[in-house]
């Protein structure tokens, strides 16, 4: 859902989250999350290392930003576009040998 629609109080489906739509809402469901409340407390870049390892494939770093924005929401902070996560993944992955950073802008 684009982050300008989210209303906290009616947040019962995946896709009622900011930046989750169809696609997003099934990678949560293959990582066991059913809820938007099952996200509080998560960590995204550990969220992001689980989906690649149970699909068996290297899903784009800018899922990393997309979950950044649904954790953060989840624990309070305000529904942002997932791209105004992307320098905090930057930073976080910024010298990691096993991780390739792209740029998805």
């Amino acid at each position: 859902m684009h982050p300008s629609k989210v209303d906290r109080a009616r947040l019962t489906r995946l896709t009622d989250l900011p930046n989750i739509g169809p696609a997003g809402a099934k990678d949560l469901q293959i990582l066991g999350i059913q809820t938007p409340a099952d996200l509080t407390g998560k960590d995204a870049f550990e969220l992001h290392q689980r989906l690649c390892a149970l699909t068996g494939v290297r899903h784009d770093p800018c899922v990393i930003d997309v979950f950044l924005s649904v954790t953060s929401f989840m624990d309070g902070g305000p529904p942002l576009p997932w791209w105004s996560f992307t320098e905090q993944r930057k930073r976080k992955l910024e010298g990691a040998t096993d991780v390739e950073i792209v740029d998805c802008h």
